[in-house]
């Protein structure tokens, strides 16, 4: 059989890094233009005069509208192959941003936010869909790799956000639709990659659908897997959304100091996403996990009281750790759940914009009582509940 190393020649045996790369820096780009929404709350809340509580109403607008429709996408896609949906979400985030630069009213904004989760929600499910189908075999690497083109973008955000969007203005935002269009165009080879993948393929036998354990076992699993990545992105979720605001309340520092601070938290989280997939296929998606959620404790409940350099520090560490675990969540719930890779990415990726987006609205109400200092605290207690890794089981090889 052929190999996969450019889009006309396919072979399913070998991993496909082309293919991987090509997604990987899509997300890169789809990631980087979700990201300037967070990273321009504190020009948005000038410029519109907004509270707390209406910048938690953006996250949640944006994570929840991504969350609803990634499960449907992907129960849809596993039954009915839609390759050509993965240009289409970039163009949705695009029309999201050219909204966002434009807007004179806050529901404006709003509609921009799911704009932006809708293009999210399209594509995520696909995408990871396609970075399993090309990696022959290394699930966890493809994975990581996938992923980590997503932290970086999230890292670069609030960079280009820093010395782009906030020097120009709101309006410069409309120069993000270029990203967008590039996605656009790498898009479409990869969806012509994966028709050409699916006809090679169409002879092969059907992949076993069958559970490795018992069905109530499996869905109490996959329950805790939830619960731990709900607790992951509630905690990533109130670093990205208001770590900036943290660091200028508690430490006087510039707007531009505190989007540094925050890309270093982000770009630590891109190496420790990169970092965890090759290591669990080595040593197994549950060792990833178990570290990952677990390693991370004293590192969060020192962060509220560090000073300036060891909240940097801390904020890495955390980074780092902490995000080492989401891609092998996600390929421990596809080998429990087999043949249902859309779905499984739509329930996680979705779940996870969702739950950081319902913890952002719920914090921005406690960051309005309380003070920012008081959420951070709150936080740090939250990957205790890591402690329900003990209850996930040993796969048996397949």
């Amino acid at each position: 059989m052929a190999t996969v190393t450019s889009a006309g020649s396919i072979s399913p045996e070998k991993t496909a890094f082309s293919v991987i790369l090509a997604v990987s820096f899509c997300h890169m780009l789809n990631d980087i233009m979700q990201s300037l929404l967070t990273a321009l709350y504190p020009l948005l809340k000038e410029n519109y005069a907004l509270d707390f509580v209406q910048i938690g109403l953006l996250t949640f607008t944006f994570q929840v509208t991504a969350s609803m429709l990634q499960p449907a996408i992907g129960i849809v896609t596993d039954r009915w192959a839609l390759p050509y949906s993965l240009p289409f979400a970039m163009l949705s985030t695009c029309m999201g941003l050219l909204l966002l630069a434009n807007a004179d009213h806050f529901w404006m904004l709003l509609l921009a936010a799911s704009l932006i989760g809708i293009g999210s929600a399209i594509f995520h499910p696909e995408s990871s869909r396609v970075a399993r189908l090309a990696s022959g075999g290394r699930h966890g690497l493809a994975q990581s790799l996938f992923q980590v083109g997503g932290n970086a973008g999230s890292a670069l955000g609030p960079l280009l956000a820093a010395f782009i969007v906030l020097p120009f203005g709101q309006g410069s935002l409309g120069w993000f639709s270029i990203v967008a269009i590039t996605g656009f165009f790498v898009l479409s080879w990869v969806s012509m990659w994966y028709v050409r993948h699916r006809r090679a393929t169409m002879s092969r036998p059907v992949p076993s659908r069958a559970l490795p354990l018992p069905k109530t076992r499996v869905l109490w699993t996959i329950a805790i897997l939830v619960l731990l990545t709900a607790t992951k992105n509630v905690y990533l979720t109130s670093i990205s959304s208001y770590f900036t605001f943290f660091v200028i309340e508690r430490f006087d520092t510039s707007v531009q100091q505190a989007q540094l601070m925050l890309f270093l938290f982000l770009g630590s989280a891109a190496a420790g996403t990169f970092l965890g997939g090759p290591i669990g296929d080595r040593y197994g998606a549950r060792f990833v996990i178990w570290f990952s959620i677990l390693g991370v404790v004293p590192f969060t409940l020192l962060l509220p009281y560090a000073n300036l350099f060891w909240t940097g520090v801390l904020s890495v560490i955390i980074g780092l750790i902490f995000s080492s675990a989401f891609s092998a969540i996600v390929v421990f719930a596809q080998e429990l759940v087999p043949g249902r890779v859309g779905l499984i990415a739509g329930v996680f990726f979705g779940f996870a914009f969702g739950a950081g987006g319902m913890g952002a609205a719920v914090l921005g109400i406690f960051a309005d009582r309380q003070g920012i200092e008081f959420v951070y605290k709150i936080c740090s207690y939250l990957p205790l509940l890591g402690l329900l890794t003990v209850f996930l089981p040993k796969l048996p090889a397949r």
